[in-house]
């Protein structure tokens, strides 16, 4: 058989992650203040570094694929001291997501991208990364926030 067959498309892929991203804010905001910036287990960052990962990596990962330039990782660009301002920074690069994301055609999703100059992949493996890390860290707020005594959100509504 020749035919191919698509899976999802980009449009689908982007709610996925949009979906994640809404989610990791609702994670964001059941943490209390305090919490956010310095409760941790086990050696693992608090919540609020993890935070600072991702958004070092979404948006300024998707500028990069489009614009074709070699940006480098930065995750201490940005040094929020207050939950409000993670959460402003969030749906900031909630928009450039949408604003960059729907500049990557179809077929570019298959090109290798050389992100960060570390990581050269086809730009649809780079992005599946970028929703993996985001959940794996999400992963690590629930235990967190579950030994705060405090119930996380759902995993699977992502869609408030």
């Amino acid at each position: 058989m020749n035919a191919t067959a698509t899976v999802l498309n980009s449009q689908q892929l982007l709610i996925y992650w949009q979906g994640h991203r809404n989610l990791t804010r609702r994670v964001i905001e059941a943490f209390p203040e305090k919490d956010l910036f310095e409760f941790s287990i086990g050696g693992m960052r608090p919540f609020s570094k993890l935070t600072l990962e991702l958004l070092a990596i979404a948006g300024p990962a998707l500028k990069a694929i489009v614009d074709g330039s070699e940006n480098t990782f930065d995750e201490e660009a940005f040094q929020p001291t207050t939950k409000v301002e993670i959460l402003s920074k969030w749906d900031e690069q909630t928009e450039v997501i949408n604003e960059y994301f729907s500049q990557i055609s179809e077929e570019r999703f298959q090109e290798t991208f050389n992100l960060f100059g570390q990581y050269e992949f086809p730009i649809y493996q780079n992005i599946l990364y970028f929703v993996d890390n985001e959940i794996h860290h999400r992963g690590q707020s629930y235990v967190y926030l579950r030994a705060l005594g405090i119930e996380p959100p759902f995993f699977w509504e992502r869609e408030r």
